[in-house]
């Protein structure tokens, strides 16, 4: 009982982990690449669909972005929906594909991108934290119903603590690399 929710939180924040470097892969450091609209979803047919299934992407310069629509009558939602993003990308339909060029990076929006990579870290982190809370009442739970005993549900929250200490350490590792790598000029 203990051990499957020591397991099941540790493959859960692993997975939070894996949530931030997707996170943090969505935001530009200095190419324009298609990970950016990764978590776009565009109204299509009245269903929220990934761009990278509507879409071919080409990347010809550093700044800017071909975006080649399966299906032409998509062209107009997917405009709109890289317009509303929080991107800063400002989207040229030219009725067969949309040129996407991305602004260029001031320090101001170096900063907000840090701003942004930070409010994701600690989101990344709350998840693990709310993962421990949920395993250390399961491991509580064990031990009151007499399912295990006192020293073994004080071993498993003792492991359960370094598992969240390990876990928030790599998202903290993440996050300071990837400031590093959005405040390099």
């Amino acid at each position: 009982m203990i051990e499957d929710s020591l397991s099941e939180a540790k493959t859960k924040m692993g997975k939070a982990v894996d949530s931030a470097k997707e996170d943090f892969a969505s935001v530009r450091t200095g190419r324009a690449n298609p990970s950016l609209f990764s978590g776009l979803l565009v109204d299509y047919y009245g269903a929220p669909t990934p761009l990278q299934q509507l879409a071919s992407f080409q990347n010809p310069e550093a700044r800017t972005l071909l975006i080649t629509p399966y299906d032409k009558s998509a062209l107009g939602d997917i405009e709109k929906t890289l317009r509303n993003s929080d991107l800063g990308a400002n989207p040229a339909n030219d009725g067969n594909v949309i040129r996407v060029v991305m602004p260029e990076l001031t320090e101001e929006r170096r900063k907000e991108y840090v701003r942004m990579v930070s409010g994701k870290a600690e989101d990344a982190r709350v998840s693990v934290r709310n993962i421990r809370r949920t395993a250390k009442t399961a491991i509580e739970k064990a031990v009151k119903d007499g399912d295990a005993g006192e020293d073994e549900g004080n071993r498993a929250e003792k492991e359960l603590e370094e598992q969240t200490k390990k876990h928030i350490e790599q998202i903290d590792e993440l996050l300071k690399r990837k400031e590093a790598e959005l405040l390099a000029v």
